[in-house]
């Protein structure tokens, strides 16, 4: 499933047209980007929690050459699966 198929099951669920769907898929992305950027983590209970962990620098080596190349920290974003979408994919 991409986007634009999230974005048609949301106009289907809520009888709305594609465009106005699309508005309220966006809103959504752009509300949990901002606040994972803002360093806050999102809950949505039964669905699951986004939060942003950091990565440390660390050595690596270039695949290709073998040479060691240097890492630099970093900030990854994260998604942990909460109880119900969990027995849901299970059940």
């Amino acid at each position: 499933m991409n986007r634009a198929d999230i974005v048609a099951a949301v106009a289907f669920a809520a009888g709305l047209t594609k465009t106005n769907a699309e508005k309220v898929v966006d809103g959504v992305f752009d509300a949990i980007t901002a606040a994972l950027k803002a360093g806050d983590e999102v809950r949505l209970v039964g669905f699951g929690t986004f939060t942003v962990s950091d990565r440390s620098a660390k050595e690596g080596r270039n695949p290709r050459t073998g040479e060691k190349i240097q890492i630099a920290a970093s900030k990854q974003a994260k998604f942990s699966a909460g109880k119900g979408l969990k027995d849901t994919v299970n059940g």
